[in-house]
């Protein structure tokens, strides 16, 4: 492959059969772009020294807990893909490290001298940074892919974090987590055994951030409850909302309430059907289309506007005709849609987006019928008595984890087809957009339990792991590997990293992932996550039926 000194991107599982993306990322990233990214995840990472430092002498301070969260955020994939919306996230962490060093300075501590908190640039200076800045500027190819593996573990981690702080919950502990493995991976004396034992702190750090989302949401919105959710279509025009974030989902409706117009979830927000408080919006219509990917195609047939609250995004074909109704919050940026600014208090005036989708048709209805999800740990807490009665009798024989990610490679139809072959005893637990590979499949129930439990999105990952833990407690097992519980994960970018790293660190074996594995796992990496904790790749179907249920 030819290699462009100017970008290296390996993030996202569409790289993985490669070295990484080197001329422009697959994703739509340009080299320009990259430098950028590159760059302020350097200047973030001298600002989690600085932060780390002045958390220790107890004065951590929160502007710069917030752009470091927001930095490796919009760095995500799929999330900004806009030059000028970058240099702004750059000239803010310049910013937010003269204050970090001003405070130092104030309270007698002494500057480190690491080059990251060292460094100063001008806007003219950014894009020849990049060979200093970049991915490559690690040398050691399997440090350079655990501190890869660690840093797109703390991306993961502060999308959530972000979301929780967004409902005004916060937590310093996990702050301090994702500030301690961006100092951890400066380090250039960082030995290989360090660098391990940083993953799985990391993935305590993703555990802990996981569970304070999922608190955000809950004591806000309720505990998710079994819900069928429309996947037709009404009359009037519509909003189709993406993304993570539920605060952005309620002002949204607040907002469009008695307006004539009918709001729907598209992907990633499918599960903000699950939760009581929405349910109160008449005008809330259902979900509309399919994965994230599939955006290009079906929002040319939704007709109305669109508005991304988080990573989710993907750069139009050359003659899509639904980009000037395309409205971005937060961390995401695209050039050619519009940035709806939050206000000094977090929130967001839509005006914009309703009188523009007044003017548009109704969507195009593009399939009909409803989908069942609601399956988080509250709600199977209610129905554990009778999983654990069917599980005594023989008449559940396995739970299969299908959390993670979808994505756009043919290979990823193995999921679509491992659900279809599963023997009818077994029960799929999910989270995440890779449900829409199964979720609407006629897979039946088990005396009533659905054999398709969706808690939600790739956050609620935690509630599968709530549940395995109420399943071990329920038989008196000492540890969750000892449950009729098998992982099949899909991984596309950071968040599902997280997750991986969550359950590696709370002693999970045996897990699987695909449709390949990351390419910054280098075969010595791969060969410790293998001894450690006999995780592998997918096979074929058959294959990984035999191996996972027929065991």
């Amino acid at each position: 492959m030819e290699t462009n000194p100017k970008m290296f991107c390996y993030q996202c599982q569409e790289t993985a059969k490669g070295s990484g993306c080197t001329l422009r990322g697959v994703c739509g990233k340009l080299p320009e772009t990259s430098a950028r990214m590159d760059l302020l995840l350097y200047v973030t990472r001298g600002n989690a020294i600085l932060n780390d430092l002045l958390r220790g002498n107890g004065v951590p301070q929160r502007n710069a807990d917030h752009q470091i969260i927001d930095a490796l955020f919009t760095t995500i994939t799929n999330a900004n893909f806009d030059n000028d919306s970058l240099d702004g996230f750059i000239c803010r962490a310049f910013q937010v490290k003269r204050e970090l060093i001003a405070k130092c300075r104030e309270l007698g501590i002494k500057i480190p001298d690491a080059p990251e908190v060292q460094l100063e640039a001008e806007p003219e200076d950014y894009e020849k940074l990049e060979s200093v800045t970049g991915v490559l500027a690690e040398s050691d190819p399997d440090k350079r892919g655990l501190k890869q593996l660690a840093i797109y573990g703390a991306k993961g981690a502060s999308a959530y974090t972000r979301h929780a702080a967004n409902l005004q919950f916060e937590d310093d502990d996990v702050y301090a987590y994702i500030e301690k493995v961006l100092k951890e991976v400066s380090r250039t004396d960082i030995s290989i055994d360090e660098l391990i034992k940083l993953v799985l702190y990391m993935g305590e750090g993703g555990v802990k951030a996981m569970a304070l989302l999922d608190k955000a949401n809950t004591e806000r919105y309720g505990n998710p409850e079994i819900t069928k959710v429309n996947i037709g279509v009404r009359k009037n025009p519509g909003i189709l909302i993406s993304g993570h974030d539920l605060h952005d989902l309620e002002e949204l409706l607040e907002q469009t309430a008695g307006t004539g117009v009918d709001v729907y979830t598209h992907s990633e927000m499918l599960p903000g059907q699950y939760y009581p408080f929405f349910k109160k919006y008449p005008h809330f219509a259902g979900n509309y289309g399919n994965a994230w990917w599939k955006q290009v195609d079906e929002f040319e047939t939704f007709n109305g506007c669109f508005v991304f609250t988080s990573n989710c995004i993907v750069p139009p074909r050359p003659k899509t005709t639904y980009m000037d109704r395309v409205y971005t919050l937060g961390v995401v940026n695209m050039p050619g849609t519009h940035h709806i600014e939050a206000d000094a208090e977090g929130n967001h005036d839509f005006s914009e987006v309703i009188a523009k989708a007044k003017s548009c048709q109704p969507p195009t209805e593009i399939e009909h019928g409803e989908i069942v999800g609601g399956f988080a740990h509250h709600q199977v807490a209610e129905l554990a008595p009778k999983v654990v009665e069917l599980i005594k009798a023989g008449k559940i024989r396995k739970f299969v984890v299908m959390a993670g990610c979808d994505g756009r490679f043919p290979s990823r139809s193995y999921y679509t087809e491992f659900a279809e072959a599963l023997p009818k005893d077994c029960i799929i637990l999910t989270a995440g957009c890779a449900k829409y590979r199964y979720n609407k499949l006629p897979l039946g129930d088990i005396e009533g339990v659905p054999r398709v439990l969706d808690a939600g999105q790739c956050n609620d990952s935690y509630s599968l792991v709530r549940i395995a833990m109420m399943l071990q407690e329920a038989f008196g097992l000492k540890s969750i590997n000892e449950l009729p519980l098998v992982f099949n994960i899909a991984w596309y970018e950071q968040k599902a990293v997280i997750v991986l790293l969550a359950l590696l660190y709370l002693g999970v074996q045996n897990i699987h992932t695909g449709p390949t594995l990351p390419a910054f796992f280098t075969p010595d990496i791969l060969k410790v996550l293998q001894e450690k904790f006999n995780i592998g790749t997918i096979s074929t179907v058959e294959e990984d039926i035999a191996t996972l249920i027929n065991n």
